[in-house]
């Protein structure tokens, strides 16, 4: 016990933040100018979902769904597993969450969309920051060609997903938070054991998105 007990989170770390972002740097350079398409697809969903929440459903949920699948295919195991074995068991739950997002846009009773109370506009909060996740790299003095990009990397995909999930009412939510709200932690986890900043952007996301969809739930109940 006393052997664990020295161990941190930098311990476990399989890689170099060098070579952590410099797969972004690759993704980015391979798949330009994608970011423009997937960033303005993110936009339109979300102002699709506040100025008309009757017609998003569909629409939300097979573009998530395909973005999901992509980032599994061309960002996790194209790259990210050649320096973190783990990420082959992440990648099927990806998979996974792009079949449950594709189920509910197309199978009755799924989601309906803008929501107007707490766990609503903590969502949209959420998945504004997802939008907004590529700024991060000029703000933490890495190059923009390192900035992790809405529908081509994994944690800004989640953010938006997660936001966009806490917009919609329904039983689907129990379904569609548990994927994304375990990638939120560990790649948090991750980025703390690297010493990034960025880190507490994606637990606190998390910790909030769990605690609105707690409340959500209570006062559902409760009516």
């Amino acid at each position: 016990m006393p052997e664990w007990s020295s161990y941190g989170l930098e311990d476990f770390l399989l890689f170099s933040p060098r070579a952590y972002w410099r797969l972004f740097e690759a993704q980015n350079a391979a798949l330009w100018p994608l970011q423009l398409a997937t960033m303005a697809a993110g936009l339109a969903l979300l102002l699709l979902i506040l100025r008309r929440p009757g017609r998003a459903k569909p629409w939300v949920g097979l573009l998530l769904g395909l973005l999901w699948a992509f980032v599994a295919w061309s960002f996790l195991l194209q790259r990210y597993e050649a320096i973190n074995w783990a990420v082959a068991y992440a990648a099927p739950a990806f998979f996974v969450q792009a079949l449950l997002l594709v189920g509910a846009a197309v199978l009755p009773g799924g989601p309906a969309f803008g929501r107007r109370d707490p766990p609503g506009w903590a969502g949209l909060g959420i998945a504004l920051a997802g939008l907004l996740y590529p700024l991060l790299a000029p703000a933490a003095g890495r190059p923009l060609a390192s900035a992790e990009v809405f529908g081509l990397a994994p944690d800004p995909t989640v953010l938006v997903t997660i936001g966009m999930v806490l917009m919609a009412g329904g039983r689907w939510r129990a379904l569609l938070l548990p994927i994304p709200l375990l990638w939120g932690l560990f790649s948090g986890l991750t980025l703390l054991a690297m010493g990034d900043v960025q880190a507490w952007l994606l637990l606190v996301s998390v910790a909030i998105a769990v605690l609105s969809a707690v409340t959500g739930r209570r006062v559902a109940s409760d009516r």
